[in-house]
C-alpha cells in the first residue's frame, strides 16, 4: 500500500515538472514572438526617421533657395512662399522624428506580456507549493 501512494507521488511529481516544463516553454515562445512583433514596431519606427531625414534635407533644400530668392529679390512673393514651404516640410520632419524617437523607447520594446504572464504563473505556482 505505501508503494502504490509512493509511485503516484512519483507520477504526480513527474506530471507537474511536466507541465512546469511545457508551461515555460510556452512562455519563452510567447517572448519570442512578442519580441519579434516589437522589433518590427521598431523597424517601422527607424523608417518615420529615415522619412523624417528626407524631408528634413528637402527642407533645408528649400529653405535655402528661400534665403537666397530673398536676398536676391528683396522679398518678392516666390521667395517667401518658398519659406513658407520650406518651414511646413521642417514641421512634418520634426513631428516624424518625434513619433519615431518615442516608439524606439527601450520600454516599448520589452516583452511585457510575457513578464506579466511569467510573474502571475509564479505565483500560482507559488501557492500550490505553499498549500501543501
Amino acid at each position: 500500500m505505501t508503494t502504490e501512494s509512493n509511485k503516484s507521488a512519483g507520477s504526480l511529481l513527474t506530471e507537474a515538472l511536466s507541465h512546469v516544463s511545457s508551461l515555460m516553454r510556452k512562455e519563452v515562445d510567447l517572448a519570442r514572438a512578442e519580441v519579434n512583433e516589437n522589433l518590427k514596431h521598431a523597424g517601422v519606427a527607424i523608417g518615420l526617421i529615415v522619412g523624417a531625414v528626407v524631408v528634413a534635407l528637402t527642407a533645408l533644400n528649400v529653405l535655402s533657395a528661400a534665403l537666397v530668392a530673398a536676398l536676391t529679390e528683396a522679398g518678392i512673393a516666390a521667395g517667401w512662399s518658398a519659406v513658407i514651404v520650406g518651414v511646413l516640410l521642417a514641421i512634418v520632419a520634426y513631428v516624424m522624428v518625434q513619433k519615431g524617437t518615442s516608439d524606439l523607447k527601450l520600454s516599448s520594446l520589452a516583452p511585457t506580456r510575457t513578464a506579466k504572464n511569467v510573474k502571475r504563473d509564479a505565483a500560482t505556482m507559488k501557492e500550490v507549493y505553499d498549500d501543501k
